[in-house]
């Protein structure tokens, strides 16, 4: 397993409150929000976490710029915007040592509006102490990868999606 690096939380801030909607960035092709994809289908796109706490975490959105879930996503589009959800879990569990897979909805209307859900894989082993929340926050650092570490875990996931794990 690799170590942990410090995480400038300040410069996030600013980039995710002040730039444009990294969501819609990276459905969208720009250069500064390449992004390793998951999935991509008419309504939804999945990629890798830019800067993980968890191998394997990801995230899952509406590719339809959405701020609110509860409001804006009728009953049919949540629940199949959930079953991707589920099948993206599902094959980060397969491709990863999952103890347990944390799937949440974060951002907020102050930055990260767009409505994404995150899915995490817990591997085993982790202390309880630093499971759940600690185990996401990034002030707690974030992974310190090798290069072409998110390529590999990225190829994994989606050869775990086209069913040939």
């Amino acid at each position: 397993m690799t170590g942990y690096r410090a995480f400038d939380f300040d410069a996030y801030a600013r980039r995710v409150r002040h730039g444009p909607c990294f969501v819609c960035a990276t459905r969208d092709g720009h250069p500064d929000y390449v992004h390793e994809i998951l999935h991509d289908d008419a309504d939804t796109i999945a990629f890798l976490v830019r800067y993980p706490r968890l191998l394997g975490h990801c995230l899952v959105a509406p590719k339809r710029h959405v701020e609110d879930w509860v409001h804006e996503l009728d009953e049919s589009e949540f629940v199949a915007f959930q079953l991707v959800v589920r099948r993206i879990a599902r094959a980060v569990a397969a491709a990863l040592p999952t103890e347990r897979t944390y799937a949440l909805s974060l951002g907020s209307m102050q930055g990260n509006a767009h409505v994404h859900w995150h899915v995490a894989p817990l591997p085993p082993g982790v202390p309880y102490a630093e499971q759940q929340f600690h185990a996401l926050m990034l002030e707690n650092g974030v992974l310190d990868l090798p290069p072409g570490s998110h390529a590999q875990v990225g190829e994994r996931i989606r050869r775990q999606l086209r069913g040939s794990g």
